[in-house]
């Protein structure tokens, strides 16, 4: 059985590129992402849920993002380690009034 888990990314970085897309890069994970999806409420915080049993917590999003994080519908995501690009993938970002708890933590 699959461990469900929840991790903060100490580290990460929103880049915009001139044409107004927005690009996440975080460190790599072992498992492939799976439908991932991006909740942000338009603070501090957001939730990427990679797939089912891997939610990031994306603490301190700077503010000069914040609101085009709040009005794009996709992001693509970036997973580095090193310098190597080990995978990459467009995720779904669901803007919400309020950031839910992931449905496994107690």
């Amino acid at each position: 059985m699959d461990q469900k888990k929840v991790e903060q990314e100490k580290k990460y970085h929103i880049l915009k590129n001139p044409s107004g897309h927005l690009m996440i890069l975080i460190r790599a994970r072992l498992e492939n992402a799976e439908s991932p999806t991006i909740i942000y409420d338009g603070g501090d915080h957001a939730l990427l849920y990679r797939n089912q049993n891997n939610t990031i917590v994306l603490d301190y999003i700077h503010p000069a993002v914040r609101s085009d994080l709040m009005t794009v519908k996709d992001i693509l995501v970036v997973e580095v380690q090193g310098e190597s690009i080990i995978r990459e993938y467009n995720s779904q970002v669901k803007q919400m009034k309020h950031i839910p708890l992931p449905s496994f933590v107690n």
